[in-house]
């Protein structure tokens, strides 16, 4: 009966909405609806700061007995199990209502339940008159454990951004090789390795990169940090994230923005950029063309960051 093999339920703050939808733009091709997504990428819901969990369809039904049914029909014999119950958008079932289905769907299933440290997660829900079951997938969040980084720039992205910046400029794909171009403390990084990609970062600011190399070895994280100007390197990479120098910590003019750019584009063919000033001279110049954007507030701030996602022409 679906059509989807995934649901993936998503959830964001209002300084986050347009971020949220560029990420669900870029990874999945459509925006988020109802804070689902429907899909046939399967994707680890821990890559993204916003996909909280990733459900796995394995049957469905229109009316919950007959979801029942079919889960009997299935024989699953497993050890280890649990159930919980998947509050999708519109859902009315009342919390004891929700209890006493998790408790028949559990006694449809063959073996010994581990409600502490299960085994295999497996989860019903309903969603506009349509009753599923599958195998729930949660967001991850060890990547919190960042916070606590030893080195820090107030004015550095959140930890949000930069994990929906690893997402959007590698669409999901943790086989696509990454450059930080701006690395500053590392910010991106720690999320790009956490995540298990392949990143490099460099910085004209050796205090920046001693900052980024510093959090990567409290994290244990093996990434090459280059103290060096971004036209200097010569490596090819699949994609690049840019989080343009706010000349605070390094010095920022519109030749210096437009040489990392530039360079920037020569090495990956796809580039994701952030910038508190218009530079869409720039983009263009340097061979690039936006094919998405959006604009994020800094939450408590009166200014915004613009993101655009740029493509080699």
């Amino acid at each position: 009966m679906h059509t989807h093999s995934y649901i993936y339920s998503i959830n964001y703050d209002i300084h986050n909405e347009e971020l949220c939808k560029l990420e669900s733009r870029q990874i999945f091709g459509e925006e988020e609806q109802d804070n689902l997504l429907f899909s046939n990428l399967k994707l680890n819901p821990s890559i993204s700061p916003f996909i909280r969990s990733r459900f796995e369809l394995i049957l469905s039904a229109t009316d919950y007995s007959g979801l029942l049914e079919k889960i009997k029909q299935k024989n699953i014999h497993v050890n280890g199990f649990k159930v919980e119950y998947l509050v999708l958008s519109g859902d009315p079932t009342k919390y004891t209502d929700r209890l006493s289905k998790l408790k028949d769907t559990g006694y449809c299933i063959e073996g010994d339940p581990d409600y502490i440290n299960p085994s295999i997660t497996y989860a019903i829900g309903q969603y506009k008159n349509t009753w599923y079951f599958g195998v729930l997938t949660k967001h991850q969040t060890d990547w919190l454990a960042h916070k606590k980084k030893p080195c820090s720039f107030s004015s550095a992205i959140n930890m949000d951004i930069a994990k929906a910046l690893v997402g959007i400029a590698s669409k999901g794909d943790q086989n696509q090789r990454m450059l930080d171009a701006c690395c500053g403390v590392g910010t991106v990084m720690l999320e790009a390795c956490i995540a298990g990609f392949d990143i490099e970062g460099c910085d004209i600011n050796w205090k920046a990169c001693r900052s980024t190399r510093a959090n990567l070895a409290h994290y244990n994280y093996t990434a090459k940090v280059y103290r060096s100007d971004v036209k200097d390197l010569t490596q090819q990479y699949d994609t690049a994230i840019i989080d343009l120098p706010y000349n605070l910590y390094t010095s920022s003019n519109d030749a210096s923005t437009f040489n990392i750019i530039e360079s920037t584009a020569k090495l990956a063919p796809r580039v994701v950029i952030v910038s508190t000033a218009g530079i869409e001279t720039h983009i263009r110049n340097s061979g690039l063309k936006v094919s998405d954007s959006c604009t994020v507030e800094k939450k408590g701030k009166k200014f915004a960051r613009n993101i655009w996602v740029c493509e080699r022409m």
